[in-house]
C-alpha cells in the first residue's frame, strides 16, 4: 500500500488520534497544574475553606466538584487537538484532490486523457481504473454521435443536393410534357426519401428518449397486424412469410413496438430472394425472431447492421432505397423497452434477428 493512499493516510491519523486520546489527559492536568500555578485565583477564596453566601455561582460549583477545572481543562486540549486534525485530515484527502485536479481538465476536445494509475489494489487505483472504463464508455458513445450527426449531414445534403440540380434544370430550359413529368417523378422520389429520412431520426430520438407510460402488449398481436400489412409487399417480391406466434405480453408503447416489427420484417423482404421465405416466430425467450433466407452476412459485418446509415449492397430485391435506419431503430426501441436484440448468420443464407424482452407480469392477459 503506497503511502501516497488515502488508507495509509488515515490509518496513520487514526494511530494519532489514539496516541493524542491517551495522552489528553494528562496534558488535562498539566495544564490544569500550569494554570493554577501561573494565575491568581479570581475567586478569591483561600484554600480549604468554603465559598460565602454572597459569593459568585461559579465559585461555589466549583468548590463544590472540584472535578469542573478538570473537565474544563480536558475540554480545551480535546478542542485544541481536533484544531490540530484538520490540516491532518486534509493531508489524507490530498491524493483525492490531486486526483480531482486531472479529472477536471477533461473535456470533449481531450476525451482520450486517461489516469493510468497501474494494476495496484489500493483505492485509488481502483478508482483511476473505474474512471479510465468510465471514459472509455463516454468516448465510444461521443464519437458514436459525432459519426451519426456527419452521417445524418451527408444523409440529408445528397437529396438536398439533387432536388435543387433538378429545380434548377426545370428553371433553366423550356421542358416538354414527357421530361416535365420525368423531373416532378424524382422529385417526388428525393422528397419521399427525405421523408423518411426525417421520420427515422425522430423515431430514433424519441426510442432513445426512453418510454414515457409502459402498458401490457399483446406481441402476438402486433406481429399478426404488421405480417397482415406487408403480405402483399412480399407478395410482389416474391417471398412467402410463414409465421408461429403464441401469445405473448411486453410492456411498452404500441407504435413503438409496431415500428419494431415492421422494420424487421421490411429489412427482411429486401434483403432477400425472389422466391426467397421469412420465418416470423413470438414466443416466451426470445421473444421475436425474425429470420429470412437472403445473402450470407459474414460474421464480421453483423454487428455494424444496427449502426445508423450502415447498409448490405447485397444483392436484394427490394431497390425502393432507404435510410440504412431500419436495425438501428429497431435497437434502439428494444432498448427502450428494457431488452435485447442480437443477429447472427444462419452459415448458409439470411440473417436471424432474435429479440428478447423481460417477463411481464401477466403472460396471458387480454389487450
Amino acid at each position: 500500500m503506497s503511502p501516497r493512499t488515502p488508507a495509509r493516510r488515515i490509518l496513520l491519523l487514526c494511530g494519532a488520534l489514539l496516541l493524542a486520546a491517551q495522552v489528553a489527559p494528562l496534558l488535562a492536568g498539566q495544564t490544569l497544574a500550569w494554570w493554577q500555578a501561573f494565575s491568581t485565583d479570581w475567586c478569591g477564596i483561600p484554600p480549604g475553606r468554603a465559598p460565602d453566601s454572597d459569593a459568585p455561582f461559579i465559585c461555589v460549583q466549583m468548590f463544590r466538584r472540584p472535578s469542573i477545572p478538570r473537565a474544563i481543562a480536558l475540554a480545551a486540549v480535546l478542542a485544541a487537538m481536533l484544531a490540530a486534525a484538520y490540516p491532518m485530515v486534509r493531508w489524507c484527502l490530498r491524493p483525492i484532490r490531486e486526483l480531482a485536479a486531472g479529472i477536471a481538465n477533461v473535456g470533449p476536445m481531450n476525451l482520450g486523457h486517461r489516469l493510468r494509475p497501474g494494476p495496484g489494489r489500493s483505492e485509488l487505483a481502483e478508482l483511476g481504473r473505474a474512471i479510465d472504463e468510465m471514459m472509455d464508455r463516454i468516448a465510444v458513445g461521443y464519437e458514436a454521435q459525432r459519426r451519426f450527426a456527419a452521417d445524418a449531414s451527408h444523409e440529408l445534403r445528397t437529396p438536398l443536393a439533387v432536388q435543387r440540380t433538378l429545380i434548377e434544370v426545370g428553371m433553366a430550359r423550356t421542358l416538354t410534357a414527357e421530361q416535365l413529368e420525368l423531373l416532378t417523378t424524382q422529385l417526388l422520389a428525393t422528397n419521399e426519401r427525405n421523408e423518411r429520412l426525417i421520420e427515422g431520426l425522430l423515431v430514433l430520438s424519441e426510442s432513445d428518449r426512453g418510454l414515457v407510460a409502459r402498458t401490457p402488449q399483446r406481441l402476438d398481436r402486433i406481429v399478426a397486424a404488421v405480417l397482415d400489412a406487408h403480405q402483399a409487399r412480399a407478395a410482389e417480391a416474391g417471398v412467402t412469410i410463414t409465421s408461429r406466434l403464441q401469445p405473448r405480453v411486453v410492456l411498452g408503447e404500441q407504435v413503438l413496438l409496431e415500428r419494431l416489427v415492421a422494420n424487421l420484417v421490411q429489412n427482411a423482404v429486401k434483403y432477400n430472394r425472389a422466391d426467397g421465405v421469412i420465418e416470423v416466430q413470438v414466443g416466451d425467450d426470445p421473444a421475436l425472431v425474425v429470420s429470412n433466407t437472403g445473402d450470407d452476412v459474414p460474421v464480421e459485418e453483423v454487428s455494424a447492421l444496427f449502426e445508423p446509415f450502415r447498409r448490405r449492397f447485397g444483392n436484394r430485391i427490394d431497390h425502393s432505397g432507404g435510410a440504412g435506419l431500419g436495425l438501428a431503430i429497431a435497437r434502439s426501441i428494444t432498448r427502450a423497452h428494457d431488452g435485447i436484440i442480437a443477429a447472427s448468420s444462419t452459415g448458409h443464407d439470411g440473417l436471424r434477428v432474435q429479440v428478447s424482452f423481460p417477463a411481464a407480469s401477466s403472460p396471458t392477459a387480454s389487450i
